[in-house]
């Protein structure tokens, strides 16, 4: 599992898969998706990034929402994320 995530002023943190999972479910609830749908769409996009992550010491956290964008495959949701991160 990666053990460090460069920030984008530069500051090491450690990978914690909950952002990735929040970021999503709220993207995807903003679409006015259910929560039962958001949380499978969270779900399985945490999945694949740990997966993609999982032999890599460190990422830049750019290359995480880039790598979730790719996992998504919905379009409304995309959008909603972008958004999350354009405000962030």
């Amino acid at each position: 599992m990666v053990k460090h995530v460069v920030k984008r002023k530069g500051i090491d943190q450690g990978y914690d898969q909950k952002k990735v999972y929040a970021s999503v479910y709220a993207a995807a609830l903003n679409c006015e998706y259910s929560e039962k749908k958001a949380e499978n769409i969270a779900k399985g996009v945490t999945k694949k990034i740990n997966a993609w992550i999982k032999n890599k010491s460190v990422v830049t956290s750019d290359e995480i929402r880039k790598q979730v964008i790719k996992e998504l495959n919905d379009e409304d949701v995309i959008l909603m994320y972008k958004h999350y991160l354009d405000l962030s």
